[in-house]
């Protein structure tokens, strides 16, 4: 209560005082371009301060200032950045060139007002969504910064769970948890969903960048250095801040559709498949004659499920199966076979011409009829075998996604309320392994030729923040509440309990979890222009709360049952077996549901406050120097500090490098996330793995200690050049990033069977082995980044605008594994942290990456061509001998635009264009799990969907 009567007394302050500024001075004028033409939506800021405007559909802007002279800085997506001398309030006319993005005034990597990404002390990439959305093949926003961002990497993943329906990404090969995500400069919510199964990012949360439509997007800024002393925790490998649309009095509509025209579609047999629709709308309002707006976008797309399995090889059928057809075929009750009297085994057995050699009891049938006889069986049921395939591929999405954005001048004076929020939902269907007849998983009176379990996901996400900023006295004064949830529920289909025998449903609630986010800030800063050259300072503080929450499910989802239907609780209870004396296992099959001991709802809080100074010394050099001080209500406090700085070595070229300290916080997830789940294996083996939390009582028995955050330095170095007679801008940065006391998922620790209180711990959560999230590791990043971009008029009416990126990094696991005197004395470190760990770490993402894109533009043509360079990855197993190498490989991207009117616009065109795929999995390194994998599941470079072609019809009116 204390608490919301402090914030409810700053609010009416802030309310009370913003107005309480200097009658202004209008400042009117128009924005061009060398045609003499208005340009829209061109930022118009005063020097030093957040005051400003956004031009209107014509070019036109008003700005209310305090006082005369000033300084206005025009700046906008492909333009160069103008600075005005402003004395009087006479109309102007501004004109401004076109040039590279990097002039754009940048809302991240310093909170000084006027920093451009070129003047910025540490490397920011600026992503022209406009540009993008006309002439890219991609339509979600994983995929996009995936092929045109080298440092950023994401891929959709198989037979993983929940992370078939959520792509991890992650920035410069760190983890998916170790890049903060901003909307608009506020935090993002991170996604409910714990990536716990074989994937690049195990043990991690991620944010949801897929429930963020791409239409709704102006620009991201991608600052790639670390920021935690900044923004907070999740900032050690940088920041993406998603800038929203706020364009008015234009209607953007796209339709794009497509689906892989592939060698190896369906199956491996050719043909077409996966087949995605993305519908998008955007449309503004002005509101006031001030630059107020509101602007609204809606997404909505369907994407089918692929399959590049093509031949189960392996055994399905053994001679008992035999048994139950014949003894199908005459009517008989399947159940029956499973009794220990075994005289209709024998007899069906003798009807179907098996050999028994004498064999009267079940022991000795077990020994007779566990025998291989899929060949006869499959020609038997008119059967082959690739109708026991899984489906390895991409996951079955539809879903729906609301954005809007909103801004309300209050005054002259630059005080204005804003607010942007988002609404989301979205059904994902995948499958998991198939369950053949010969597996006690299968309980065939129910599937009698085996079943394909499939995950039904709902994943709902919704985001609202409010604001209001201006000025109080002579400070700028932003103070907002920023609130997200994410949550994700399971629906198990056609799958069975089978040990619950013919009691089992076939669909299950296996219940899901959410996590909320709420986030107060207040922050103020100044601009001192009479101090050495310029001398920006900002400080504030931020109050954010924390919510997870894991759901049950129904029981049947969770529990495995006696013969007699009575729930396991302890290891010496016996459960259903099958007719070889097999326990059958419980719960739904492919997710077991969350159990009531599993439930929980956990909360935390945490404060911060920061200091921000960015001074420019002198003409030629700037120093940034920012420090943080964080305490969370469940681990404790810690401060972290940067210091950058820009050198401008000439008019064309500038050497920056920065030092930080920095954190992250171990997630709720992380902290709380309990449950059991199957597991395969490399050869395809299944084990149910329970995860335990830090502080239960397994945690404890195997010397597991309680988690603390990560800590982290980092250290970046590079330069920026400009060569305007050629057109050319580059820049260049190494960096090293030091992370202690790294967060990661263990291996699978195994009770000793004997009935000790971690063998009922297990059995209590139907589990046979158990992980842990831990502090295992420490780990050590480095890399160079590099960036070119180069502009050229051909003729009068043609341009060709070609840009280069790279990135080479490389992340490796430093000293020893961190394990207790406890693990190190029964020999379980190598379980702690186990070899595949390593590979996912440090070998299962390409460490090198180059991207190649030209766009030329002639007439009401645009032809779009990108080559993107994926390097070497690593299958991730934990026999060293089974690492197969996955060599480099480039794809390429082309399109065709024409401008049929001023606002329809038709492109056709290829995602990977030759239809190229990574290297198959060779039989020798023992990893295509019987015809299963052909292409790696744990190693991803850029997905095995092959060539995708689309075709896209753009309105746009205004």
């Amino acid at each position: 209560m204390k608490e919301n009567y402090l914030l409810k007394n700053v609010v009416i302050t802030l309310l009370f005082m913003l107005p309480l500024a200097m009658v202004a001075q209008t400042i009117k004028g128009k924005v061009t371009d060398s045609s003499g033409g208005g340009l829209p939506y061109v930022n118009v800021i005063e020097k030093g301060t957040t005051n400003g405007s956004v031009t209107d559909i014509n070019g036109e802007f008003s700005v209310a200032v305090e006082s005369l002279p000033i300084k206005l800085v025009v700046s906008s997506m492909g333009y160069a950045s103008k600075e005005v001398n402003v004395t009087n309030t006479n109309y102007l006319t501004i004109l401004v060139n076109e040039d590279n993005s990097l002039e754009e005034v940048v809302v991240i990597g310093s909170r000084n007002p006027n920093r451009t990404a070129i003047d910025s002390p540490v490397p920011i990439d600026i992503v022209d969504m406009k540009e993008l959305a006309a002439s890219s093949p991609q339509v979600n926003l994983n995929q996009i910064l995936n092929f045109v961002a080298p440092s950023f990497t994401s891929n959709t993943q198989t037979i993983s769970d929940g992370t078939d329906h959520i792509d991890p990404a992650s920035l410069r090969g760190l983890g998916p948890d170790q890049v903060l995500v901003l909307i608009n400069g506020k935090r993002r919510h991170t996604s409910s969903l714990i990536n716990i199964n074989g994937t690049f990012g195990r043990g991690s949360v991620g944010t949801d960048l897929n429930a963020i439509p791409a239409a709704s997007i102006k620009r991201i800024e991608v600052l790639r250095d670390g920021a935690a002393a900044q923004y907070g925790s999740d900032a050690i490998a940088g920041v993406i801040n998603i800038v929203l649309n706020e364009s008015v009095n234009e209607l953007a509509l796209v339709v794009t559709t497509g689906a892989n025209f592939s060698k190896n579609a369906n199956g491996q047999t050719g043909g077409v498949d996966g087949q995605t629709t993305n519908i998008s709308a955007n449309y503004g309002l002005p509101i006031g004659d001030k630059g107020g707006f509101i602007n609204f976008t809606g997404d909505f797309d369907v994407r089918e499920a692929y399959n590049r399995m093509k031949d189960w090889e392996g055994t399905i059928f053994n001679l008992y199966n035999t048994v139950e057809r014949f003894a199908n075929d005459d009517g008989y009750d399947l159940t029956k076979l499973l009794d220990n009297d075994v005289s209709d085994v024998i007899q069906y057995a003798n009807q179907a011409g098996i050999n028994l050699n004498g064999a009267t009891t079940k022991s000795q049938l077990q020994g007779v009829l566990s025998g291989d006889n899929t060949t006869a069986e499959l020609a038997a049921r008119g059967l082959e075998s690739k109708d026991f395939n899984m489906r390895v591929g991409q996951s079955k999405v539809r879903g729906g996604r609301f954005f809007a954005n909103f801004k309300l001048p209050l005054d002259d004076n630059g005080t204005e309320l804003y607010s942007f929020a988002g609404l989301g939902s979205r059904d994902g269907n995948s499958a998991g392994f198939y369950r053949l007849p010969n597996q006690s998983r299968t309980y065939t009176p129910a599937y009698i030729n085996g079943f394909l379990p499939e995950i039904n996901s709902t994943i709902s996400d919704k985001s609202l923040a409010v604001g209001i900023k201006g000025k109080i006295g002579e400070w700028n004064v932003d103070f907002s509440n920023t609130y997200g949830r994410n949550a994700f529920d399971y629906m198990i289909g056609n799958t069975f309990n089978a040990s619950q025998g013919n009691a089992s449903p076939t669909v299950f609630d296996a219940g899901g979890f959410a996590f909320s986010q709420n986030t107060v800030n207040l922050d103020l800063n100044k601009f001192y222009k009479n101090t050495f050259q310029g001398l920006g300072v900002a400080f504030g503080a931020e109050y954010r709360l924390e919510n997870y929450e894991i759901t049950a499910g129904e029981e049947a989802s969770y529990t495995q049952y006696t013969a007699t239907g009575e729930a396991i609780k302890i290891s010496t209870q016996v459960p259903l077996l099958d007719f070889f004396d097999a326990a059958r296992p419980g719960g739904s099959q492919v997710f077991p549901g969350f159990s009531p001991s599993n439930e929980l709802s956990r909360g935390r809080s945490s404060i911060a406050g920061y200091l921000d100074l960015d001074a420019d010394l002198s003409e030629a050099i700037s120093l940034n120097f920012a420090t943080r001080f964080e305490d969370y209500s469940d681990f404790g406090s810690t401060v972290n500090f940067k210091l950058a700085t820009l050198i401008k070595a000439s008019e064309n070229f500038r050497i920056r490098a920065s030092f930080n300290t920095g954190f992250r916080a171990p997630s709720l997830h992380q902290l709380n996330f309990n449950s059991t789940s199957t597991i395969f294996d490399q050869n395809g083996d299944p084990q149910e793995v329970g995860t335990f939390a830090n502080d239960s009582r397994a945690a404890q028995l195997l010397g597991i200690p309680q988690l603390e955050e990560e800590s982290s330095t980092s250290f970046s170095a590079g330069f920026t050049a400009k060569l305007p007679d050629a057109n050319i801008t580059l820049t260049l940065d190494g960096y090293v990033v030091n992370i202690d006391d790294r967060v990661v998922y263990t291996g699978q620790f195994e009770g000793p069977g004997t009935g000790t209180e971690l063998d009922n711990l297990l059995t209590q959560a139907n589990a046979s082995a158990a992980s842990f999230f831990a502090n295992a590791i420490d780990t050590q990043s480095k890399g160079i980044d590099f960036v070119i971009t180069h502009k050229a008029d051909i003729g009068a009416n043609s341009r060709l605008k070609t840009d280069l990126s790279a990135t080479l990094s490389k992340t490796e696991q430093v000293g020893d594994i961190n394990a207790s005197t406890v693990l190190e004395n029964a020999g379980l470190v190598s379980t702690y942290f186990p070899e595949d760990s390593r590979v996912y770490l440090e070998e299962a993402v390409p460490r090198t990456k180059l991207n190649l894109t030209n766009s030329f533009t002639t007439g009401k043509f645009n032809i779009f061509l990108r080559n993107v360079y994926f390097g070497e990855v690593t299958e991730a197993t934990t026999v060293v001998a089974n690492q197969q190498v996955f060599s480099s490989k480039v794809v390429t991207d082309l399109s065709l635009g024409y401008k049929a009117t001023d606002a329809l616009t038709l492109t056709i065109g290829a995602n990977n264009l030759f239809d190229i795929y990574p290297d198959m999995a060779e039989a020798s390194f023992g990893n295509r799990s019987d015809g299963r994998f052909d292409w790696s599941r744990r190693a991803q470079q850029f997905g095995i969907g092959g060539r995708f072609l689309f075709a896209r019809v753009s309105f746009n009116l205004k």
